[in-house]
């Protein structure tokens, strides 16, 4: 049985509706829109919404989508091809109303499609019960039931016997008279023949084989006196260093053979060998504001090049239709080829799946090639094929170009999240209700967390925030070490006395062995007392496979109820980050108390440097989990931090 069926445009203007159950089923329908039609997420015609499932069908030509709802625990078979029945009724029987009145014909028209749709139904019901269970086989029928037990039993050394037997019975070939054969003189003669080589016991293969041995010999012999007769060239030998005798009384300046990076120091620490006292005026005021995007200055030129080669190649190819069209033309001559020629040329091609496969295996491998993850790369294209099919292509569009417009479009859309994290509006929002705002940092081991902590922390420090960082990475050895030393670089950074004597970055860290859920919790009540405006909470890098610490992972982030969870990930990882952020978000569901549990809000995309243009982890990572990315790392310094840039990434992935 159906609780609904509704058909309306992509404007959002309901065409007709059937109601089999009482109550609303707007927030269903919607939910799908959110969640699958902007999304970008069609490849599969299913979407589950609560006890419901919906299954729908796009009519690109007409813009329309048609969504059929039934309770989940039903397993109806004849839904799939009941909805392709009624879209092809509904286009047949309105498609000039459709076509001829716009928005103002959906708005007035009037669509009486009871009677039809109830018909179509009730055969579709009616087909399914007709259908007779498959019997089972009995047992006569089977082919078991030809095997005899004498048939099963073997004996050891009749099959032996029997093929003694077929071999002695098989008759012998006459060897057939040996032919006479020219004799070739050789170069070399061999000096053994096949009597002798019986004779010192050795056979005709052996015999070629050492005579092969010998050849190979004197070539390689040959080569080595030709190489020893040219004369060797001089080898580049490494030049030594001479230092001074008086090393202890030379100046500093002239002992440094360190290349020179930013105004004659070649890195942020100074010479004086104290890794706290760092270059200033290097990271002051960097990063103060919203941050930059990836690529924020080489964007916009990469784009407009881009641009002009994808226009280039399709003036070429509309030259190849215009020419193609031209000689179809001249070879049917007379009004019908003029006709022909012009009907081409407005572009009256719908676009078909087989049309399409062929440009869709290219672009999903290009995907792949760029490190998207396959199962990803196969979702979007089955997306693109869905969203283009039967649309009509407009004048001189070539099938790549529309496929390969489309697939941007989406990838654009995918990247632009459906929430916008504004951390600085929320740290705000918080400061207002007198408590810290909290993030907590997970993800796998060696990814950057710490690293990336740093960066944030310094970041907020930059626009006046004060912060505190809970070590709760109890497991690894070195993991409170390394954040002290940024904390006190931090400090260096931004002095207590350009503060009111209030240090901007404190580190809460309480040994290595604890829990680290209770840590945070101490943590989060130290802040409060000490009017911090931000906890950032590091935690132990651990993979997804490993069950206790995800459990642990699981109940710190349920204890402390932080604010933001970020999924530290590196944009290196191709098909892993589809198994890490799934069993990620799977651990903390499962192991979480509260009815709605807390998954990853968003993601930190680390060793963005690293890649060049093969940005596909930014879109497994987002398509996967929907929530965007929050920060991108792009280097090893503080102020080496960025937001994305969608249509950066969009054009470095699409990329040739």
């Amino acid at each position: 049985m159906l609780d609904f069926f509704t058909i309306f445009s992509k404007g959002g203007i309901v065409l007709w509706c059937f109601q089999g159950v009482n109550g609303p089923f707007s927030g269903t329908v919607n939910a799908l829109i959110r969640s699958v039609i902007l999304q970008e997420r069609g490849g599969n015609n299913s979407f589950t919404h609560e006890a419901l499932t919906l299954k729908y069908k796009l009519d690109n030509e007409f813009e329309l989508l048609f969504v059929v709802g039934y309770q989940k625990i039903l397993t109806l078979t004849y839904v799939d091809k009941f909805i392709d029945d009624i879209h092809m009724l509904f286009r047949d029987k309105y498609r000039n109303q459709l076509q001829q009145r716009g928005v103002l014909g959906l708005l007035n028209g009037s669509f009486d499609f009871l009677d039809d749709f109830q018909g179509i139904l009730k055969d579709a019901e009616e087909h399914t019960r007709g259908k007779a269970p498959s019997v089972m086989k009995t047992f006569k029928q089977s082919d078991k039931s030809r095997k005899t037990v004498k048939s099963m039993i073997e004996i050891r050394g009749e099959k032996g016997k029997e093929n003694k037997k077929s071999k002695k019975e098989a008759p012998v070939p006459e060897a057939p008279p040996a032919e006479k054969k020219p004799t070739v003189p050789l170069k070399t003669p061999v000096t053994m023949t096949v009597g002798d080589a019986n004779q010192n016991g050795l056979t005709q293969e052996e015999i070629i084989q050492k005579n092969r041995e010998e050849f190979f010999r004197k070539k390689l012999g040959k080569e080595k006196k030709e190489n020893s007769s040219k004369s060797p060239k001089p080898s580049k030998q490494k030049l030594r260093r001479v230092w001074p005798l008086d090393c202890n009384n030379a100046n500093s300046k002239e002992l440094d053979y360190s290349e020179k990076l930013f105004n004659g120091q070649s890195s942020a620490v100074t010479n004086n060998g104290d890794d706290t006292s760092v270059d200033v005026n290097f990271y002051r005021g960097s990063m103060a504001g919203d941050l930059k995007t990836v690529d924020y200055e080489s964007c916009e030129d990469e784009e407009e090049e881009e641009e002009e080669e994808e226009e280039e190649e399709e003036e070429e190819e509309d030259e190849a239709i215009v020419q193609k069209i031209s000689n179809t033309s001249v070879k049917k001559g007379g009004i019908g080829g003029m006709f022909g020629m012009l009907r081409g040329l407005v572009g009256s091609k719908n676009l078909s799946p087989q049309v399409m496969a062929p440009v869709l295996d290219k672009m999903k491998d290009h995907l792949i090639a760029k490190n998207v993850a396959a199962e990803i790369a196969l979702r979007l294209c089955e997306s693109v094929e869905k969203k283009l099919e039967g649309k009509v292509m407009g004048t001189f569009s070539t099938v790549t170009s529309t496929v390969k417009q489309a697939l941007q479009d989406s990838l654009v859309q995918i990247l632009q999240p459906k929430r916008r994290v504004d951390i600085l509006r929320d740290v705000l929002e918080a400061q207002k209700h007198k408590r810290p705002f909290i993030i907590t940092f997970c993800g796998v081991n060696g990814v950057g967390k710490s690293t990336n902590l740093a960066k944030i922390s310094f970041w907020l420090m930059e626009n006046g925030f004060r912060v505190l960082i809970a070590a709760c990475d109890t497991f690894r050895a070195g993991a409170v070490e390394q954040l002290r030393t940024h904390t006190r670089r931090l400090n260096a950074l931004h002095p207590p006395e350009e503060h009111h004597g209030q240090s901007m970055v404190q580190l809460f860290e309480k040994g290595y062995g604890k829990d680290a859920a209770g840590i945070a919790m101490e943590a989060i009540a130290f802040s409060r007392n000490q009017s911090f405006d931000v906890v950032l909470v590091d935690t132990a890098g651990r993979m997804q496979d490993n069950t206790p610490l995800m459990t642990a992972l699981a109940k710190l982030i349920a204890i402390n109820m932080p604010d933001l969870v970020l999924f530290v990930g590196e944009a290196l990882v191709g098909n892993e980050a589809v198994d890490q952020l799934v069993k990620f978000n799977q651990a903390l569901a499962d192991h979480s108390m509260a009815e709605k549990p807390r998954l990853i809000d968003g993601i930190v995309l680390t060793k963005f440097d690293t890649i060049d243009d093969k940005v596909g982890a930014a879109i497994s990572m987002t398509y996967i989990t929907g929530q965007p990315i929050v920060f991108v790392g792009t280097g090893q310094t503080y102020n080496d931090l960025r937001s994305l840039n969608a249509k950066a990434v969009v054009s470095a992935l699409m990329k040739a």
